[in-house]
């Protein structure tokens, strides 16, 4: 860089503007380079924050890094906040901090570098479009370094960023850790039936089954998107997430309002997999649509039925990638049930910096461990995957 840069904290999107944040690379379709992720939009963003969902009263402080120039144009940003707890992260690491508390340490509050409730992977270090990238995201990766040392916190943590800023994060003292989700990759299929060809043949007979029982009972599916998206349709989704969200970690992260602010602002990037059954709707998953892949989120139903889990979550959403040529789907955290349904294994990566040295260089040796470990894991379960081999016979069905 040949300007003087200086990084500003903001804690409320509310005071970013829109259009200011959109020019980020990968916060808005405009950037033909990047592609779109969703999550990282000033709308997601700023809906998690004006619903009440992602505040200081939830354990969610904004700490926004904003890197501006001189003349206050933003050249970069680094969406984070201060955190009391590990909740909504889906990388864990409650071990480290009991670990820490039992040493006579201080772990929370820490600083915490994520899209809210979301584990997809996405951005984190960006830069506005035609910015040099490098000495963008170096400055952002520093800076985040400084805030947590300002704040005498323990730590700082960047959840499921991307691999390409693995190395930034590493060249400025960051221990890289690594995890596994579960993606469907689109090789150009023309068609659900053209993806099913490249299966073993038990597995592709199987999966057939599978489908054709879920929508036993009269089921029905419809895609909704756009104008569909009304808040009749937002208070069944939400029924449902609801019954889901209480029976799986007892209090839902999200509420009402967050919908229709999504609802309101971004209803393009948004498509509802919902089951109707006698005129109802029964069941739905929400998924975001980015430039090149449809990110799955929640599901829910009011009425449980075999296999129906899987065909609104995962084979629909692969129906919807083919159909819209969109290059990946991710599925949302753990789930090696999706292997058996063509989503293979993919490594996620985060990036921690510890400020204690006995904490870092013990968290360091784990994590050293841990990577060799999910490498390994990744391995077998592709190896063992319902993809076709060389030895499969394929016949007629």
């Amino acid at each position: 860089m040949t300007e003087t840069v200086h990084i500003r904290v903001e804690t409320t999107f509310a005071d970013i503007a829109a259009d200011d944040w959109d020019r980020l690379s990968g916060a808005s379709r405009v950037d033909a380079q990047t592609p779109y992720n969703p999550f990282i939009s000033h709308a997601f963003l700023s809906s998690l924050e004006e619903s009440g969902c992602a505040v200081a009263e939830t354990g969610w402080l904004g700490q926004h890094l904003l890197l501006e120039g001189d003349d206050g144009a933003l050249l970069g940003a680094l969406p984070a906040y201060l955190k009391n707890h590990s909740q909504g992260e889906y990388v864990f690491d409650h071990g480290w901090a009991d670990a820490f508390e039992r040493a006579g340490g201080r772990y929370y509050p820490k600083l915490q570098a994520s899209i809210p409730f979301t584990p997809a992977t996405g951005p984190r270090l960006l830069s506005r479009v035609g910015q040099p990238v490098l000495p963008t995201q170096t400055a952002l990766a520093e800076g985040l370094k400084e805030l947590a040392k300002r704040h005498g916190v323990s730590s700082a943590h960047v959840t499921f960023a991307p691999q390409d800023e693995m190395p930034v994060f590493e060249a400025t003292g960051y221990l890289h850790r690594t995890d596994q989700q579960f993606h469907f990759i689109n090789e150009g299929y023309g068609s659900h039936d053209d993806f099913l060809e490249t299966l073993a043949s038990r597995k592709r007979k199987a999966l057939k089954k599978e489908r054709r029982a879920a929508l036993e009972n009269g089921i029905e599916i419809d895609w909704l998107t756009g104008a569909d998206l009304t808040e009749s349709i937002w208070d069944q989704f939400f029924a449902f997430y609801l019954d889901t969200g209480s029976r799986k970690w007892g209090r839902p992260y999200l509420n009402r309002e967050f919908y229709s602010l999504i609802g309101e602002r971004m209803a393009e990037d948004i498509l509802l997999v919902m089951a109707k059954r006698g005129g109802r709707y029964i069941a739905g998953a929400i998924n975001f649509i980015g430039s090149d892949t449809l990110f799955g989120r929640h599901w829910g139903c009011v009425e449980d039925h075999p296999f129906l889990h899987f065909e609104v979550c995962y084979h629909q959403a692969i129906d919807f990638a083919i159909a819209k040529g969109l290059t990946r789907v991710e599925a949302g955290a753990q789930g090696e049930h999706k292997l058996a349904r063509g989503y293979l294994p993919v490594t996620t990566h985060s990036a921690h910096y510890i400020t204690h040295p006995g904490l870092r260089r013990a968290v360091a040796e784990y994590l050293e461990r841990e990577r060799r470990d999910v490498e390994m894991v990744g391995e077998y379960l592709a190896e063992h995957g319902p993809f076709r081999r060389g030895g499969d016979n394929n016949e007629t069905e």
